[in-house]
């Protein structure tokens, strides 16, 4: 979300505790993948699901480490418990189907070797476009749809450009984990995750609109929402 307050920092944590919350989840992430390709040999073995793991890994140990996600005093607050389930299981579960489809030759793609490393490369670069947002805003950052009692607009930056550049990195992940094994049957997954991100825009944008009005409203005529919007030709 694109607005958000100037809020006081609160203690940091120890970073060997953050470097032992990465771990834990990667290996969680790990034994997700491992069932997908079929065992953990079979994941020591797969040279694009290492270099996954290893993506994740460090994009999960700089976001715990910087913790742009903090206690945030709240104005108002509107659930989205479906959305935001999505767009939390989804890029769990893609991995595993992908793999899963790769494992028993389930709509194998065509040049799918080639495919595949494309799919690691487009993952690596959503998640940078999901992190750089993210640290962006720092403290500012909430994972929720809400308003907040003291509020900044992020325009600068990748917000210049679009108005969810956080969800458009977590889109371009899921897109690229779902063909990072060279099949086609987690690609229903990124569409999934796309319409969840489409619902929760609505609502942002809604209580932005509201609370910032013109503001907001030339911001928006100038970006788009998760794809640069063409300059108008003079």
């Amino acid at each position: 979300m694109s607005a958000s307050p100037e809020t006081p920092p609160r203690p940091r944590r120890s970073p060997v505790f953050s470097a032992l919350v990465s771990l834990v989840w990667l290996a969680f992430e790990g034994a997700l993948l491992a069932l997908g390709l079929g065992g953990l040999d079979e994941l020591r073995r797969d040279p694009r699901a290492l270099a996954l793991l290893a993506l994740f890994g460090v994009s999960t140990l700089v976001l715990s480490i910087a913790r742009p996600a903090r206690a945030q005093d709240m104005r108002e607050k509107r659930p989205d418990p479906l959305p935001m389930a999505l767009l939390f299981l989804v890029p769990l579960a893609a991995p595993m189907v992908a793999a899963f489809g790769a494992r028993n030759a389930l709509f194998t793609l065509p040049y799918a070797n080639t495919v595949s490393w494309c799919g690691v490369a487009l993952a690596a670069a959503g998640l940078a476009i999901r992190i750089a947002a993210m640290l962006q805003l720092g403290a500012r950052f909430s994972p929720l749809v809400s308003l907040q009692r003291a509020h900044a607009l992020e325009t600068r930056g990748l917000y210049g450009f679009v108005r969810h550049p956080g969800y458009l990195g977590a889109l371009l992940t899921c897109l690229g984990v779902s063909v990072a094994f060279g099949s086609a049957l987690a690609l229903p997954l990124p569409a999934l995750m796309l319409a969840a991100q489409l619902a929760r825009v609505r609502g942002e944008e809604a209580l932005l609109s509201a609370h910032f009005g013109d503001a907001w409203t030339d911001y928006a005529r100038r970006t788009g929402a998760l794809l640069p919007r063409p300059a108008r030709r003079a």
